[in-house]
């Protein structure tokens, strides 16, 4: 399995590029926001693949690439979790995702499907489809930088959602996690997730 490729990019076009790594020629196919990033041809690259098998009945193995381990993770997670989403239709989805992926984190989280419509261009039907199935999960994968798009009322809903889930992961309640960071938070404005989520495990037995 291979986890990363380190060569020389040899070409690179808007939905793939071939690497050179020790004479041997690999061709990955990269998201724009991948491309977009790119060096010039003959430098050095460092990509993270995802190896996916495309085709019937065996098909060929693919390889699909990105500049972070973060970009890396979010496709995976829709590649995995989504339903009905094969490895070059996460690519799709990773297309729009990345022109923020800070802000879609937020619009999942805050299961905000007019969001994913209006910046992403997803239709209703993916949009609901991916609040079902990533508000759960996507909170534990990181994004690189910051939201373009979201109001300073949505981060705030985000910090506190984000709160709640934690501590659900760590096997308290929801009503009982909502409950405590809630309360937390109008006492603290302005807190970061970790001191929010301490500050909370430390406040839980008064509620």
């Amino acid at each position: 399995m291979i986890d990363y490729l380190c060569g020389l990019l040899e070409s690179k076009s808007t939905n793939s590029i071939t690497v050179d790594v020790n004479g041997i020629g690999y061709i990955v196919f990269v998201p724009v926001s991948t491309f977009s990033n790119l060096p010039k041809i003959g430098n050095s690259v460092k990509i993270y693949v995802v190896e996916a098998v495309a085709g019937m009945y065996g098909g060929v193995i693919c390889l699909y690439g990105f500049l972070t381990k973060e970009d890396r993770q979010m496709y995976l997670l829709i590649k995995d979790e989504v339903p009905s989403t094969g490895a070059k239709k996460a690519m799709e989805y990773i297309d729009k995702i990345s022109k923020s992926f800070a802000d879609f984190k937020v619009a999942i989280i805050t299961k905000d499907p007019s969001m994913l419509n209006r910046v992403f261009g997803f239709t209703k039907k993916t949009a609901d489809k991916l609040i079902v199935t990533l508000k759960d999960k996507i909170v534990a994968v990181n994004v690189l930088g910051e939201e373009k798009w979201s109001s300073a009322k949505v981060s705030e809903n985000t910090i506190i959602l984000e709160a709640i889930e934690g501590l659900i992961a760590l096997g308290y309640k929801e009503h009982q996690a909502r409950a405590v960071v809630t309360k937390t938070f109008e006492r603290s404005k302005n807190i970061t997730l970790a001191d929010l989520i301490r500050k909370s495990l430390q406040d839980v037995g008064t509620i």
